[in-house]
């Protein structure tokens, strides 16, 4: 057997590390002022010493993805022919706002860790990526061009 006492050398041991670790954050520390990035509103938002994240709701995260819902549900019913030209050019377009809506609402429901609207902004951007393919798909040459999915872009020609 060794001749060490253990006893002291784990005080030695515990004395160093409690020198070595940060003082613990107190009720009466100021929060750091911080920028959270680049989808601030504007104002610096605060967190604590620790770097703790703030406690959020979910009614932002859930006010994206109605939004997002509401584009991809709308865009069922779009009004004006969509077959070349400025129609097909705005509906594109609008797809495009569809599939940046879903990607946007993602991004929040995953840092919020919502997972069941994670699933349904993923599926919004699938929907707006089979809204996109089935105009674009025929006019590069890819899919069967049809009467109401020329292989055209513009009307004239």
């Amino acid at each position: 057997m060794s001749d060490r006492d253990w006893d002291a050398e784990m005080k030695k041991i515990d004395r160093e590390m409690e020198r070595a670790s940060p003082p613990p954050p107190t009720a009466a520390s100021p929060p750091s002022m911080t920028p959270r990035g680049p989808m601030t509103s504007g104002a610096p938002q605060t967190s604590t010493v620790t770097g703790a994240p703030r406690p959020t709701t979910g009614f932002g995260v859930y006010a994206r993805l109605t939004l997002a819902v509401a584009l991809g549900v709308g865009i069922i019913f779009w009004p004006y022919a969509a077959r070349c030209d400025a129609g097909l050019a705005a509906y594109l377009g609008a797809v495009a706002a569809l599939l940046v809506s879903g990607v946007w609402s993602s991004i929040w429901t995953w840092r919020h860790r919502a997972s069941r609207a994670h699933v349904l902004s993923l599926l919004l951007v699938v929907w707006a990526l089979v809204l996109a393919s089935i105009e674009v798909l025929p006019r590069v040459g890819y899919a069967v061009p049809t009467a109401a999915l020329p292989a055209t872009w513009s009307c004239t020609g």
